[in-house]
């Protein structure tokens, strides 16, 4: 009988210790399609061929290779044997016109292909879990108990142990808001939030007509006396508030800020609205208002900034029993209820480890870009956090944001004026998103020309003849 070895066209690099055999077997399998050694229609060894080859039984490489063609990597063809799945081909990447989108709060992409094809197959992988189902039939308006099991989990290093029925499904940290929003005030009333907020909570408002108010602000955040005295003044409805790494300051409440902001919202009967879109990024943060008073927060835990924009998905904790049945209407009235597809994704990362590790890579580059611009930019004007993927700046006398803006655009590079945040008069001030240019050079061009600009008067850059 010829060597069972003599067959064998690819064989994975594996070590016993890694864990169970099958599971190490289709990583290899991941990671070699990834990095080029195993292409597109390749033909896979016999399983028998392997199993000789790696000294193991048939049974461990059959399992391997169900466990690679349930995460979509290859395929088998009856009488043929088993092959490397082909994949879509890549659409052509759309151009910004030459102009590096500053404006933008993005994570940084990840900079793992492993990783990175691993989002892509256990999307695949969703066809044997679900099965036509999960694309052709609708769910209840605030998700599966699966989906809000996952939420649980993912939520539970920051608020731990929730009850499901306290855990509602949006469909993104925006459907969340619409969903508290339209349950706590009405067109004519109040809502109030930091002087320099988050600016779709302000068209959110002005699309239900509820006001808003803007809470004084210090460097530390909002000014607690300055929510006690409106709380006297105008009865708000909700609070609204993002502490921890606020978009666009950068600040992150204190320990003590935070039991002063809570004890206010309790003595006046004010419940808060706390989006935590950035909560996720640092390993070590102050605890959420919703951990410290959960019977008076609606928390909004999203999972765009922290993990994938493109899924729009957050999970809402919601401070009573009762309050589920009010989100889960005002879902069904607007939104109809979240993408069932970007749910079971978001469930299927939470669950096997992935959505962590993406997690990790987002801070990992994050902290890089953060290095950058600590080179690149004054510290003076500069208002950030080394968690954080945007820069508060705070402009130098002459420099007003508008000109800053008309410069900036005019050599390629877009940010965000303070108009956009402010609840009163707009400060001289721009925000500019670290994560959305592709490469560090780009980073670097970027911020060295709105270093450049700033440092001479705008008289002095203006082109005007």
């Amino acid at each position: 009988m010829a060597d069972a070895r003599t067959e064998i066209s690819w064989q994975p690099s594996i070590r016993k210790s890694d864990g169970p055999l099958y599971i190490a077997i289709a990583d290899a399998i991941a990671a070699d399609i990834s990095e080029g050694r195993l292409s597109e229609g390749m033909r896979l060894p016999p399983q028998r061929a392997l199993a000789g080859a790696l000294g193991i039984d048939f049974t461990t490489v059959s399992r391997a290779y169900n466990e690679a063609r349930h995460r979509g990597l290859v395929e088998g063809r009856v009488g043929q044997g088993t092959y490397v799945r082909a994949r879509r081909p890549r659409a052509a990447r759309l151009t910004t016109g030459g102009i590096v989108d500053m404006s933008m709060n993005l994570p940084p992409l990840i900079n793992d292909p492993a990783l990175a094809a691993k989002l892509w197959d256990d999307m695949a992988a969703l066809q044997s879990d679900h099965g036509l189902e999960l694309l052709m039939r609708y769910q209840a308006p605030g998700g599966s108990m699966h989906n809000r099991a996952a939420g649980v989990e993912w939520l539970k290093p920051r608020l731990g142990h929730l009850p499901l029925e306290r855990v509602v499904v949006c469909a993104g940290a925006q459907g969340a808001l619409l969903a508290i929003a339209s349950s706590l005030a009405k067109a004519g009333e109040t809502i109030c939030a930091e002087a320099i907020t988050y600016p779709g909570l302000r068209a959110l408002a002005a699309h239900l007509g509820i006001r808003l108010q803007g809470i004084a602000m210090d460097g530390e955040g909002p000014i607690p006396e300055a929510f006690e005295e409106l709380c006297t003044r105008e009865t708000p409805k909700a609070l609204y508030c993002n502490p921890t790494l606020h978009n666009p300051t950068t600040t992150t409440l204190s320990i003590e800020r935070r039991h002063a902001i809570v004890a206010i919202a309790r003595r006046h009967g004010v419940p808060i609205i706390e989006d935590d879109a950035y909560g996720a990024l640092p390993k070590l943060a102050p605890p959420p208002l919703a951990a410290l008073a959960p019977d008076l927060v609606y928390y909004v835990g999203g999972l765009a900034k922290c993990l994938s924009p493109a899924l729009r998905i957050a999970y809402l904790v919601v401070p009573d029993s009762r309050s589920p049945v009010q989100m889960e209407g005002a879902i069904r009235a607007t939104v109809g209820m979240a993408s069932p597809l970007a749910a079971a994704v978001a469930a299927r990362w939470i669950e096997d480890g992935t959505a962590d590790a993406v997690l990790a890579e987002i801070r990992r580059e994050t902290a890089a870009r953060q290095q950058i611009a600590a080179e690149l930019l004054a510290t003076n004007v500069a208002r950030t956090d080394p968690h954080a993927f945007h820069v508060w700046l705070q402009l130098p006398h002459p420099w007003t944001r508008g000109e800053l803006n008309a410069r900036l655009q005019a050599a390629g590079i877009s940010v965000v004026a303070s108009d956009a945040f402010a609840l009163g008069v707009p400060p001289e001030a721009v925000r500019i998103g670290l994560g959305a240019p592709k490469t560090h050079p780009d980073l670097r061009r970027s911020l060295l020309t709105i270093t450049d600009l700033i440092g001479q008067s705008p008289i002095a850059s203006s082109l005007v003849v």
